[in-house]
């Protein structure tokens, strides 16, 4: 694999640059903009198919020469990018076969980036083309320093339901299969009479009656993102041909629900990932950390790369808020602190044409003399200081279970509730493990999991054999368990696992399930304690009717369905533990007190006495401190020298209200 770290020396610092969007004069003007804020890493040539192959076969590479040239003479290295995510308007006319096809059947139209059909062969030999001219051209060019890649696959066209994309996913099912009988089988067809005689019988999931094979649905999912992954490895392999360096594309962890990320990680030299501030939320740093989290663990732990999030409001949002004084630091510090090497934004230059012409950049359409370039001068000060970070590792003793395709799976239509949402529940603990100021990684449930104190399991509703298998042996060694209801039901193919529910989970948990009883829309239900004292703590959603078989009722309903009957359970098995909450607990002081007990019975270490407006996170020898609240913080227990303030410390830091410290503590 090429090596990795990207840059030389320090945190890279920049953003996706578009200089063909504007005249030559202003690209002089950047790049003296550039060294004056410390930008030392630009992506160039996102979107540039069309301008250096303007018809086929014909290259004009003048452009993107001066541009790394001028890159280069200024200092700044480049993230060179294939621009295959969005091809020329030549193409779609002369490939018509290539256009991108809804579920409707519908041809949908030019004019947009991700209008193609990832399965086409005319799109798999043109990308294959255009890459190869590049890379042959520009391999050696001192101002590249890594490859990008494509542009966010499965953005726009995660799925396509054309004639070749249905011919492709018969060949994948072929390859997964062998035999129709063996499909058959996996999706249960018997029911409704829906047995495949051959392969080419089978359609895509296209707009059909409600209630279509799930077997057919997740396996169309995953046949997608196989497509993606082969059209991003024809074109690294396609540059690693002429060099060495690193190569990489884009995540949008954990926004773009189509793309099983942890499928995708071994493929690229470093994950690198979008992330965008979500304005509508109460509190979006929390959303933000488990972005940077989630993102890291699927880096396996390794520093990643933060490649695109922006200075202030995006355009795309029902209500795109700006960035109050100071936000776009303590994010940017935030996606550092979880492991990020790097700070790049969506855009460096704010475009005046396109749909994005009300996006923030790191030079504002209100030019230099703004609070927007002050604080982009600011934090390139900041990194600078920060360059000690690089290369570190964050540890975690908690792990939080996410699958991709328990997440699709759990959302097909007919479900016992509505209101049933893989993130809703993941979220719900998350937000409660932050508050408790815990770091977290992510896991899939197959992994390693020996590492960790604590794993929550909050919405694994598709669990194979094997991955429970791998729950319960983690419990019996001696690990804590922490799994909420409606999980372990399904195996791989969406079928309900033999005998009563949670399937998969009732040995290591301990009950049995006798039926479901999905609340009303804002009905609760009220949680007492039958063995420990504290409060009562309402849940939403759901209720069950929970039957002990090895565990021990913890908590009991007090009204609703299943009044009388175990809300939270406890199942001592090995030398660990198992527990199982049976309802959707009310984000405040019910789950975060059932979590405070569960964190303590596995003996996780954190602070205590700090309000739940700090982020605490340690990178390395480095504690970062964000306070995201309006009032200043003391933090006690903190030793060492301020990175960003020169301070020394000794026993207790004060982190200003909205401000950040970060303490070299070794």
């Amino acid at each position: 694999m090429p090596g990795y770290p990207v840059l030389p020396e320090g945190l890279a610092y920049g953003g996706d640059y578009n200089p063909e969007q504007w005249p030559e004069d202003v690209w002089r003007e950047d790049v003296r903009l550039m060294r004056e804020a410390g930008v030392n890493l630009v992506t160039v040539g996102v979107f540039n198919w069309g301008l250096i192959e303007p018809e086929e076969g014909e290259y004009d590479f003048s452009r993107l020469d001066r541009i790394l040239d001028l890159l280069h003479s200024a200092g700044v290295y480049a993230d060179l990018a294939t621009p295959t995510s969005s091809p020329p308007t030549w193409f779609r006319r002369r490939y018509p076969g290539s256009r991108l096809v809804d579920r409707e059947g519908h041809v949908l139209g030019g004019g947009s980036r991700h209008s193609f059909c990832p399965s086409s062969p005319d799109y798999a030999a043109a990308s294959e083309r255009i890459v190869t001219a590049l890379a042959r051209r520009y391999a050696g060019h001192p101002a590249v320093a890594m490859w990008h890649v494509h542009n966010e696959y499965g953005w726009a066209n995660a799925h396509c339901y054309c004639p070749t994309s249905a011919e492709a996913f018969r060949a994948w099912l072929r390859d997964r299969y062998g035999d129709v009988g063996a499909l058959n089988a996996a999706w249960g067809t018997t029911f409704w009479g829906l047995t495949y005689g051959s392969f080419e019988e089978v359609e895509p999931p296209v707009a059909a009656p409600v209630g279509l094979l799930t077997g057919l649905k997740l396996d169309f999912m995953r046949f997608s993102v196989d497509a993606h992954i082969a059209c991003f490895r024809r074109e690294r392999d396609t540059i690693r041909r002429f060099g060495d360096l690193p190569v990489t594309t884009n995540f949008m962890i954990p926004n773009c629900k189509p793309m099983d990320y942890w499928r995708w990680a071994a493929e690229v030299d470093v994950v690198a990932n979008d992330h965008y501030l979500d304005s509508g939320r109460a509190d979006p740093h929390i959303e933000l950390a488990m972005a940077a989290d989630l993102t890291r663990s699927v880096a396996g732990g390794r520093p990643w790369m933060l490649m695109e999030h922006s200075t202030g409001a995006v355009n795309w949002q029902p209500r795109n808020l700006a960035k109050r004084p100071g936000e776009m630091r303590r994010n940017t510090l935030a996606h550092v602190a979880r492991g990020s090497d790097s700070a790049m934004f969506f855009q460096w230059r704010a475009s005046r044409h396109g749909a994005e012409k009300f996006h923030s950049a790191m030079v504002p359409h209100a030019g230099t003399d703004s609070q927007m370039w002050r604080e982009v001068l600011a934090l390139g000060a900041d990194l600078r200081e920060l360059a000690g970070v690089r290369g570190s590792r964050v540890t975690a003793e908690v792990a939080v279970v996410w699958d991709w395709e328990s997440y699709w799976a759990l959302e097909f239509e007919w479900r016992p509730s509505a209101d049933l949402r893989f993130r809703e529940r993941v979220e719900a603990y998350y937000e409660a493990l932050w508050r408790e100021h815990v770091t977290v990684d992510f896991v899939h449930p197959s992994a390693d999991l020996s590492p960790y104190r604590l794993v929550v399991a909050p919405s694994s509703y598709l669990l194979g054999e094997a991955p429970a298998k791998n729950l319960h042996r983690y419990v019996e060694a001696g690990g804590h368990l922490l799994v909420s209801y409606f999980s372990g039901i399904v195996d791989e193919n969406d079928t309900i696992h033999a005998g009563p529910y949670p399937g998969a989970l009732r040995e290591v948990l301990g009950v049995t399930v006798e039926e479901f009883h999905p609340l009303r829309e804002h009905e609760t239900v009220t949680v007492e304690p039958s063995e420990s004292a504290g409060p009562g703590a309402t849940g939403r959603i759901w209720s069950e009717r929970v039957r002990l078989a090895g565990a021990r009722a913890v908590h009991e309903f007090a009204d609703g369905p299943d009044a009388g009957h175990p809300a939270v359970t406890r199942h001592d098995l090995g030398a660990g533990a198992a527990w199982y909450v049976s309802t959707a607990l009310d984000a405040g002081s019910g789950l975060r007190g059932l979590l405070g007990r569960v964190l303590d019975g596995a003996g996780v270490s954190r602070p205590r006495g700090l309000p739940d407006t700090l982020e605490l996170v340690r990178r390395g020898d480095h504690l970062f401190l964000i306070n995201h609240g309006d009032a200043p913080v003391t933090v006690t227990g903190v030793t060492g020298t301020g990175v960003l303030d020169g301070a020394a410390y000794d026993g207790s830091a004060t982190v200003p209200a909205g401000g950040v410290v970060v303490v070299h503590t070794s």
